[in-house]
C-alpha cells in the first residue's frame, strides 16, 4: 500500500466545522444551525469563522443581527450539501440501522423541486414511519455509484445497462409569460427571431427543435444559457424569454397563467421519453421500494404525464 498524502485531501477543513457551516446555510441562521446541532449559537459562529480562515473567503454577511450568504458562500453551501447527501446515501447503503424503514432516491434537481416534493406528502402520509431522502443526481455518471436504492435520470445514457424502465414522456414546447407574448406579438414560430431564447438542459436544444418541426433558419435575438429546468421556467415566468421546456414541469405555472404556450397547436410541440426508473439491485427495502414505485407510477398515470 503507498504511504504518499494526496495534498488535495490533506488540506480539508474540519468535519465540524463543515457541520456547522451546513447546518447554518441550511436552515439560514446561527441559532437554527446551533438548535439543531445541539451546540450555542457562538459555537456555530465560531466554527464558521475558522472555515472562512481556512478558506481564504467570507462565506456569511453579519448585518445588524443578521446573516446572509456571500456569493462564494452559496457557491460553497451548494456544494457542500450535495457532498453531505453522498455521505448520507453511502452510509445509508452499508450500515444495517440506517435501512430499517429508509430508502434514498436519486434524481434530478428540477424533477425533484417540480414534481416529486410536492407530491410526496401523500406517500409519506399513507406510509408512517418510513423515511426518505433525496439525493439529486448532478450528472449521469453518479449512477455508476449505486448509491441509491431507486434513480429516476433524466434522459439516462446507459439505459439497457441500468436496466432503466420508460417513466414519463415530456411534451416539450416554447413557453414564456402572457406579458412577453404580448409585448413581442408572438403570433407564428417565426417571430421567436425577435425575442430572447432561454436555452435549458434537457432533451432537445432550440436548434433541434427548429429543425424537426422544419423552421431550421430560426435564430433568436439573443440567448440566455441555464443548467437547470426549474432555473429556466423561472427566467421565463420573469419575463427574460421565451423557454424551450416541458409541459410537464411548467405544469404549476402553466395552470396558474404564469406562462403560456403561444403557440398551442401539436405541429410546434415534440414528445419525448425522458424520464426512467432504475431499481438497484443493492436495494434492501424490497417491500418500501415496491410500495413507492406502485405510487410514483400511479401518480404519474393520475395526472396523465405517462
Amino acid at each position: 500500500m503507498s504511504s504518499t498524502i494526496d495534498p488535495n485531501r490533506a488540506r480539508l477543513p474540519s468535519l465540524k466545522s463543515l457541520r456547522a457551516f451546513e447546518a447554518a446555510s441550511r436552515l439560514g441562521s446561527f441559532a437554527q444551525g446551533a438548535q439543531e446541532l445541539s451546540v450555542t449559537p457562538s459555537a456555530i459562529s465560531h466554527q464558521i469563522h475558522q472555515l472562512e480562515d481556512f478558506l481564504g473567503v467570507k462565506l456569511f454577511e453579519r448585518l445588524a443581527g443578521r446573516t446572509l450568504l456571500t456569493a462564494e458562500g452559496k457557491t460553497y453551501a451548494r456544494e457542500i450539501e450535495h457532498a453531505f447527501g453522498i455521505i448520507s446515501a453511502a452510509t445509508h447503503l452499508v450500515s444495517p440501522q440506517s435501512q430499517d424503514k429508509s430508502f434514498v432516491i436519486a434524481t434530478g434537481p428540477s424533477f425533484a423541486v417540480k414534481w416529486l416534493q410536492p407530491r410526496l406528502p401523500g406517500f409519506l402520509n399513507s406510509h408512517p414511519g418510513i423515511g426518505i431522502r433525496i439525493s439529486t443526481l448532478s450528472s449521469q455518471d453518479e449512477l455508476d455509484l449505486g448509491q441509491f436504492d431507486v434513480a429516476i435520470p433524466y434522459w439516462p445514457a446507459h439505459t439497457s445497462q441500468n436496466k432503466a424502465q420508460p417513466l414519463i414522456e415530456e411534451r416539450l414546447r416554447p413557453l414564456c409569460s402572457p406579458a412577453l407574448a404580448e409585448q413581442k406579438g408572438l403570433k407564428t414560430i417565426s417571430d421567436l427571431s425577435r425575442v430572447t431564447l432561454i436555452h435549458s438542459a434537457n432533451a432537445l436544444t432550440w436548434t433541434e427543435y427548429f429543425r424537426a418541426i422544419g423552421h431550421q433558419n430560426i435564430v433568436g435575438d439573443n440567448g440566455l444559457w441555464l443548467d437547470r429546468s426549474m432555473m429556466a421556467i423561472e427566467a421565463a415566468v420573469n419575463g427574460l424569454g421565451v423557454v424551450l421546456e416541458s409541459e410537464f414541469l411548467a405544469r404549476k405555472e402553466l395552470e396558474s397563467g404564469e406562462l403560456i404556450a403561444p403557440f398551442e397547436d401539436d405541429q410546434h410541440s415534440i414528445k419525448a421519453t425522458t424520464y426512467f426508473l432504475i431499481k438497484s439491485p443493492k436495494a434492501k427495502n424490497t417491500s418500501m421500494i415496491a410500495a413507492f414505485t406502485a405510487w410514483l407510477e400511479k401518480e404519474i398515470k393520475a395526472h396523465g404525464d405517462s
